[in-house]
């Protein structure tokens, strides 16, 4: 385990370095937009997401596009924050702090804080569109471009944002919460394996597996959110505990109870981890991180 602890640090510190070089300069007359974005993208996290897109592609030993990678890392981890910008929102869940700052919004205000969200995934896919510079395999890097508006769109993140606004304060069905957490939180998970699968040339029976994988660890991932919300420390969450029941949201939890929603990570966790070792690829890096993932306590 130390040594896996020390390769993440590692991994984590690459990750940084690649997403720093995209963020835009803060210069002109609009540069408080960028300020709040880069505010944004400089608040901390696990750059979960970036990661597994590098570790998935390194899976598949980058298949010459190791470049054309570092631009959808620096897309995906744009994608999301701009979620998180918007999830903060009075709006929406109404949270003043993310990762023990002040959001978005509380410290530039609700205007920026939502054109901030808006720039973000804008930005994200004029950094993704300029990997087709130089790159020896434009039909992959379309490909990912897809993937990204697909999971990212109303098929996607927004499709599933959308349904869980739409039932905040009424009780949820257990299959419209799966579809929820499936789009919302799963969609950019799987889009970050697939499109590290992808760019790396992979086979189109693995991205199937990959996909899978991505799926299962996203539910997971957010079951266990779901978990920390009820139970977490706040100094470890760097945001305060308790927000799912203050704005009378349905989870896992409060559909099934804790025992069950530990089960169910371990379910989910397992079928994920057997369908990594069905690839017949060794990374034991990656599974260990899927394993840190789905079971972390922040």
């Amino acid at each position: 385990m130390p040594e896996f602890k020390e390769m993440l640090a590692d991994r984590v510190k690459e990750t940084e370095e690649i997403i720093k070089r995209y963020l835009p300069e803060e210069a002109g007359f609009q540069r408080t937009i960028m300020k709040a974005m880069n505010y944004s993208m400089n608040a901390g996290g696990k750059r979960i997401r970036p990661l597994l897109m590098l570790e998935t592609g390194r899976l598949f030993g980058f298949g010459g596009a190791r470049k054309e990678l570092e631009h959808f890392m620096a897309a995906i981890e744009m994608i999301h924050t701009s979620s998180l910008i918007h999830d903060d929102l009075p709006c929406m869940d109404n949270d003043e702090y993310r990762r023990g700052k002040k959001s978005t919004w509380a410290a530039f205000g609700e205007d920026m804080g939502v054109l901030a969200g808006d720039a973000l995934i804008v930005e994200a896919f004029s950094v993704a569109s300029d990997a087709f510079s130089g790159t020896e395999h434009p039909y992959r890097v379309g490909q990912a471009v897809r993937i990204l508006a697909e999971k990212t769109g109303i098929y996607g993140m927004i499709g599933g944002q959308v349904v869980d606004v739409e039932l905040t304060n009424q009780p949820v069905p257990a299959d419209k919460l799966d579809f929820i957490y499936r789009l919302k939180t799963g969609a950019l998970l799987e889009a970050s394996m697939l499109i590290g699968a992808v760019l790396a040339g992979a086979e189109e029976e693995d991205c199937g597996k990959i996909s899978r994988i991505a799926l299962n660890v996203g539910l997971a991932f957010q079951i266990q959110d779901d978990i920390l919300d009820v139970m977490g420390d706040p100094e470890l969450l760097g945001k305060p505990v308790g927000s799912d029941e203050r704005n009378a949201k349905t989870t896992f939890v409060t559909l099934k109870g804790l025992d069950e929603a530990r089960e169910e990570v371990k379910r989910l966790s397992e079928e994920a981890i057997s369908q990594l070792h069905s690839l017949n690829r060794e990374d034991t890096f990656l599974e260990q991180l899927i394993r840190m993932l789905i079971t972390r306590e922040k």
